[in-house]
This record gives C-alpha cells, sequence and structure tokens, in this order.
C-alpha cells in the first residue's frame, strides 16, 4: 500500500470524529439537557454544525478534491489536529473551568480511563501515523493529479 493510499485511510478514520459528538452530544445529558442555560445549548449547537460540517469537508479533501494535491491531505491533517488538539486542551484546563472528562453514569471507563481520552489517545496516534506516512511519499503532486 502507499504511504498516501495509507494517510487517506487514516484520516478517514480520524475524521470520523468530527461526527461522533453530534451522534453522542444530542441528548438529554447535554444539548436537550433542560439543566443548561439556552445560550449555553445554543453555542454546543453551533459546536456540533461547525464539527459536522468540518468533517465532510474534510472527507471531501481527502478522497474527492480534484485535482488530486498532497496539500490537501496535509490541510486535513492540520484540521484535525485542531481538532483534536481543542479536546486535549479543555482537559488540561478543564481543573480551571469547573470542568469534567468524564459524566458520572453516562461514560465508561476502559483500562480505568474516561472513553474519551481512550478514544482521542487512539484518535491522536493515528493522526500522528497518517502524517508520517504523508511525509514518507515521495510521488510529486503532479505526477497523481
Amino acid at each position: 500500500m502507499s504511504p498516501i493510499r495509507l494517510a487517506q485511510i487514516l484520516l478517514t478514520l480520524t475524521a470520523l470524529e468530527f461526527f461522533g459528538p453530534i451522534v453522542r452530544d444530542i441528548n438529554a445529558t447535554h444539548a436537550l439537557n433542560p439543566d443548561w442555560v439556552g445560550h449555553a445549548r445554543l453555542h454546543l449547537i453551533w459546536l456540533l454544525a461547525f464539527m459536522g460540517l468540518s468533517g465532510v469537508v474534510n472527507l471531501w479533501l481527502i478522497w474527492l478534491r480534484r485535482p488530486f494535491d498532497l496539500r490537501n491531505l496535509w490541510l486535513s491533517v492540520a484540521w484535525q489536529a485542531c481538532n483534536l488538539g481543542g479536546f486535549w486542551v479543555a482537559v488540561v484546563l478543564a481543573p480551571a473551568y469547573g470542568g469534567a472528562v468524564t459524566l458520572p453514569e453516562t461514560h465508561v471507563h476502559i483500562l480505568g480511563m474516561d472513553e474519551n481520552v481512550v478514544a482521542f489517545t487512539v484518535l491522536s496516534a493515528l493522526l500522528l501515523a497518517s502524517a508520517a506516512a504523508l511525509r514518507r511519499s515521495t510521488v510529486p503532486a503532479a505526477a497523481r493529479a
């Protein structure tokens, strides 16, 4: 398998994270939570819409953008790094703003860690692997058009 194809597959797997919160957070614990102020719910739906649209654009960059240009895959890597990085910033800063990674009775623990931490660790590793595959690519972009 070529490094470019490997990167496309890995980037597709990590791009699916843009859609996970939409499925997971439109419920009574988050977006439909009556205890949240309406403005906080608006911000969450805004974020989820942005994430969903970002996922669609990422998949387009990875597979459908023509003519093919390796820079599109690098753009997807950068965009996804922002998404994953945002999660890690939120986790690190949680004590400063009263946040919590785990929602009791909703999140499960895997090997003693919250499911989100496990998932984002795997996603971060896959994104790093996709960047490494792209770095190994030696085919000039013009030759693949």
